[in-house]
C-alpha cells in the first residue's frame, strides 16, 4: 500500500478506536467530496440534540513527538474552506494524527496490549478567516487538544447542548 494511503487508514483506525472506546458509532461517507472522512454519532436523551453527530476530516503526518505547545499542518485550501464554513448543520473538526517516520514503529501488539504511535490532535476551524492562499493553508494545531476518548465525549456533550466543538 502506498505510504499516504497507509497514513490515511492508520488515522481512520485511531479515530475509530477512540470513538468506540467513548461509546460512539463511526460511519464513512461513500464519497468524500465535502472534506468529511468520518462521521461520529451517538445517542443522548438528556440534551437539546438527542442524536449528536460530528464530521471529521482526518489527516496524518510523520514526525517525532513535539515539545512545542502547537504545531503547524499544511491543509489543502479546499479542506480549509469546507471546515471553516459556519453554515453547516453538523459540526466539523480536523483531526491530525502524528506518526513516527519509520512505518515499522506505528503499531506494536502482543498478548497484553495494542500500542499505536504517536497520537492525534484536533482543532475546529468553524468561522476561521478566509485565506488568499491558492493551494494550502497552514493550520495551527494545539497539542493540548489531544483527540482522546474523554475529549470526544466532551465534544459530543457540547453538541447535544446545541454548542460546537
Amino acid at each position: 500500500m502506498e505510504l499516504n494511503l497507509k497514513k490515511e487508514q492508520f488515522s481512520f483506525a485511531y479515530i475509530r478506536a477512540v470513538a468506540t472506546d467513548a461509546g460512539f458509532a463511526v460511519s464513512e461517507p461513500s464519497v468524500d467530496d465535502d472534506s468529511v472522512d468520518l462521521t461520529i454519532s451517538g445517542r443522548n436523551a438528556d440534551g437539546a440534540i438527542t442524536r449528536p453527530r460530528l464530521d471529521i476530516q482526518a489527516k496524518c503526518t510523520a514526525g517525532e513527538p513535539l515539545d512545542r505547545e502547537e504545531f503547524n499542518f499544511s491543509l489543502p485550501k479546499k479542506n480549509y474552506d469546507d471546515l471553516r464554513d459556519p453554515n453547516v448543520l453538523v459540526p466539523r473538526i480536523l483531526v491530525v494524527m502524528l506518526v513516527p517516520a519509520d512505518v515499522g514503529q506505528w503499531l506494536e501488539a502482543d498478548h497484553s496490549r495494542l500500542l499505536l504511535r504517536h497520537c492525534a490532535y484536533w482543532t475546529a476551524l468553524r468561522g476561521s478567516e478566509s485565506s488568499n492562499n491558492e493551494m494550502t493553508v497552514s493550520v495551527r494545531i494545539p497539542r493540548a487538544q489531544q483527540f482522546s476518548s474523554n475529549t470526544l465525549a466532551a465534544i459530543m456533550m457540547r453538541i447535544t447542548q446545541g454548542g460546537h466543538p
